[in-house]
């Protein structure tokens, strides 16, 4: 696999309506003060912030209204408005597709009809993409961010399907790989292997020539990270990128397909969980996939973990995965998981100027 450079993106934001989020009566409210955002420790390898940048990336406070998280921080100037879609889990094939199919086969039927998760009535991945696509024509987004398992496997008619229609949308958008999205299950080969070899051969178009690990889009003062931990582990290089970006004292967002681990939580936080072995692989016979390791996470992994909820400029987590939406707050940093989109779910991500 042939990765291009790290060099961030700068996107080019759509203007938003500028008027305030009303937010409804029964929402949950947590402020996070200035001082609870300095608290902890200065990312490792980082460097410590200084006073005046702690106080100038003091995060406010958010509030959870149904699927609308609002960020309300003095780190924008005018509103921004974000679309996270997740677990889509298209299917479309061909037949290119049918030499795969002794891979593709579990998955080719898992989704292939859902229940809208508003109107309870029925529906499928297609129609729940589009109807994600068809809220980026308001003009109000500034971006779409599609954070893994879009594909329920490296389908190239799939792939063609979705790239096809981000081409014809105006907003920009992202893309991170979820464990689905490149997984033909029972292929011989480790994850990582796997990982690399179908990002290449079918992925790669998502990209949009950004390296498919790690990357970094700015967006009119927030600073948003793409890190794919979709066979559950953090690599070298991209702790590394994360501790670069976290030096630049910049306010970021970390876009993840799986949900980093808080205490409390199931399996499916697996990212720099502690319970995380081959003991604790439930899953890996009906998905066909090599066992998770007996010694667990890489040190990598969990001090990816740790620096992630020491990131002073760091302003959340959004991920996918476990296909129903959830929210922690760990060391005054919130992590917000979205529903599925193959129930036509998604998570609408906002930040308003604190006045």
């Amino acid at each position: 696999l042939k990765l291009p450079s790290l060099a961030p993106v700068l996107l080019t934001a759509n203007p938003v309506n500028p008027s305030r989020v009303q937010l409804m009566k029964r929402r949950t409210f947590i402020q996070t003060s200035a001082a609870a955002s300095v608290a902890g420790l200065a990312s490792a390898g980082a460097g410590a912030l200084s006073a005046s940048t702690h106080e100038a990336m003091s995060r406010g406070s958010f509030a959870i209204d149904d699927n609308q998280v609002t960020f309300f921080t003095n780190v924008v100037t005018r509103p921004v408005h974000v679309m996270m879609v997740a677990d889509t889990h298209l299917f479309t094939d061909d037949e290119r597709g049918k030499p795969y199919q002794e891979f593709s086969g579990r998955m080719a039927k898992a989704y292939n009809s859902t229940t809208h998760f508003r109107s309870g009535k029925p529906t499928n991945p297609q129609e729940c993409f589009e109807e994600a696509l068809a809220r980026t024509k308001t003009g109000d987004i500034d971006l779409l961010a599609l954070v893994g398992d879009i594909f329920s496997f490296p389908s190239e008619a799939a792939i063609e399907w979705v790239t096809k229609r981000l081409a014809a949308i105006q907003t920009p958008w992202l893309y991170v790989a979820g464990n689905h999205d490149w997984h033909y299950e029972g292929m011989d080969g480790t994850l990582e292997e796997l990982r690399a070899e179908w990002i290449e051969r079918r992925l790669k178009p998502m990209y949009q020539g950004k390296h498919p690990l790690m990357a970094a889009y700015d967006i009119q003062g927030v600073r948003f990270l793409a890190i794919d931990n979709s066979h559950y582990e953090i690599l070298p290089e991209q702790l590394e990128f994360f501790r670069a970006e976290v030096g630049r004292g910049q306010p970021l967002v970390l876009l993840i397909h799986i949900p980093l681990f808080a205490p409390g939580r199931s399996m499916g936080f697996g990212c720099g969980n502690p319970e995380w072995s081959s003991a604790s692989d439930r899953n890996f016979k009906i998905e066909r996939r090599p066992k998770w390791p007996d010694a667990g996470h890489t040190q990598t992994t969990f001090d990816f973990h740790r620096e992630v909820f020491e990131a002073d400029n760091l302003m959340g987590i959004f991920a996918g995965h476990i296909h129903r939406q959830s929210v922690d707050v760990v060391n005054g940093i919130p992590q917000v998981v979205t529903n599925a989109n193959a129930v036509g779910a998604f998570m609408d991500i906002r930040f308003e100027p604190r006045v």
